[in-house]
């Protein structure tokens, strides 16, 4: 965002009384390693995808206790005077390794792994989470959305279907998975998304005339631009539209209705007027499914909005973030995991390999807690890249750069994934992840 405040009360309280009580045990410096996970992927869903690792690390340059969060800790009473005394000198030291943005993941995927103290690291649990559930959910149901539409280009514009602060992020999130513009300009503004926007319903009933909206429309942005057909008669509009316009109208826009046969009609119309190369768009809550069923229409591209900013019926990704080593009182790295029923975790820190076939093609997530990968026994491509060394963020993964570089990965990656990816029916995960 253009406007940075601290992101360090951005957390829940339990973070912070963990610290004051392992400041008064002692342990609040020994070296941990937690990671960041999901048991399963959403119901009947074959891969998810890591995005938000961007801006968790832009947040992480502003995770600050200044003068306004400590009073407001202080006059609460929420820690005492020697947690308050840490947390005002708090940096964050460690080091994050993680799965590059756009990279698909599995259950189980150690998609991101943060090692420093207990104290430093504990902090970050509840922003790492908001962060990377919201963006990935969000990511994931995008990424079947750009597969379904199968080269046709997709548009993020669902900021009006949720939290302002969360819609700036699902824009960024699309344009990890191949989105190519979104309607929201503080996405544009902050990380370079291209934006676009023309008309609603609004604009043509504000005039006395569908024919005076669409000519002050053309006036204002030229016959290139999208006229919104469906206000009224659609078949009327389109004529009107081309009337106004000319042959250089740039697309019609169809929001409403039984979209497939509606596509069909409004393309052969626009063939017979002689706008052959008008494009036709379409919107009104699109999602995987509705995409895919709009194949074979006479459509140019899609708008998608609510569906996709609450993750096409899984909002979140369910991701945690457990501890699974720590020094022992010598100092040396102890494997610590839960037996909690339903959610047990797995002990040390993890490293991870998509195991590839003579193809290239993925066959398996492999993942070690023991030795190296090579002794794995598995060929294929290392998944964890370093994030963080020492407290400093590594260039390429903020701003307009780490959008463009998580989308190159995301595209990538899916290139390699089993033609089950692309199915949208129900099914297990398109490989399996196997602890070795």
């Amino acid at each position: 965002m253009a406007s940075v405040t601290s992101t360090a009360l951005l957390t829940d309280q339990y973070e912070l009384t963990m610290v004051q009580a392992a400041l008064r045990s002692g342990a609040a410096h020994r070296t941990c390693t937690f990671e960041v996970f999901s048991r399963r992927l959403p119901e009947g869903r074959r891969y998810g995808v890591v995005a938000g690792t961007g801006r968790v690390l832009e947040g992480l340059e502003h995770f600050r206790f200044g003068p306004e969060e400590l009073e407001y800790l202080d006059r609460h009473g929420i820690v005492d005077q020697d947690t308050l005394h840490f947390l005002s000198e708090y940096r964050f030291s460690g080091t994050i390794t993680g799965y590059a943005e756009g990279e698909v993941y599995l259950p189980h995927s150690p998609v991101l792994q943060v090692t420093s103290s207990f104290a430093e690291a504990c902090l970050l649990e509840t922003f790492v989470l908001s962060v990377m559930n919201h963006d990935s959910a969000v990511a994931s149901a995008g990424s079947r959305m750009t597969m379904a539409a199968a080269g046709r280009p997709c548009v993020e514009m669902g900021g009006r279907r949720t939290q302002e602060g969360s819609a700036t992020a699902a824009a960024r999130a699309a344009a990890v998975v191949g989105f190519t513009a979104t309607s929201n300009l503080e996405a544009g503004r902050t990380w370079g998304i291209p934006t676009l926007g023309t008309a609603a319903h609004a604009f043509t009933l504000l005039h006395d005339s569908e024919e005076e909206a669409f000519a002050a429309q053309v006036e204002a942005f030229g016959p290139g631009t999208t006229l919104l057909v469906d206000t009224y008669d659609v078949e009327r509009a389109v004529r009107t539209a081309v009337d106004v316009a000319g042959a250089q109208l740039g697309a019609v826009r169809l929001d409403s209705g039984d979209l497939v046969e509606q596509a069909h009609e409004v393309r052969r119309l626009l063939d017979s007027l002689g706008n052959r190369e008008t494009r036709i768009i379409v919107s009104s809550d699109l999602d995987e499914h509705a995409i895919a069923r709009l194949a074979a229409a006479p459509v140019d591209s899609y708008g998608v909005g609510t569906r996709l900013v609450t993750g096409s019926g899984a909002p979140t990704a369910s991701m945690v973030y457990k501890l699974v080593e720590r020094a022992g009182a010598d100092g040396q790295p102890v494997s610590v995991e839960k037996a909690s029923a339903g959610k047990a975790s797995t002990g040390g820190a993890k490293r991870a390999l998509r195991s590839l076939d003579d193809h290239g093609r993925a066959e398996a997530e492999i993942i070690t807690a023991e030795g190296d990968l090579q002794d794995t026994g598995y060929m294929g491509r290392t998944l964890q890249v370093p994030l963080v060394v020492e407290g400093m963020v590594q260039p390429g993964f903020t701003g307009p750069e780490g959008v463009q570089r998580a989308a190159e990965r995301h595209q990538a990656s899916v290139e390699e994934l089993p033609a089950e990816a692309h199915r949208l029916s129900p099914g297990e995960p398109v490989i399996p992840s196997l602890f070795v």
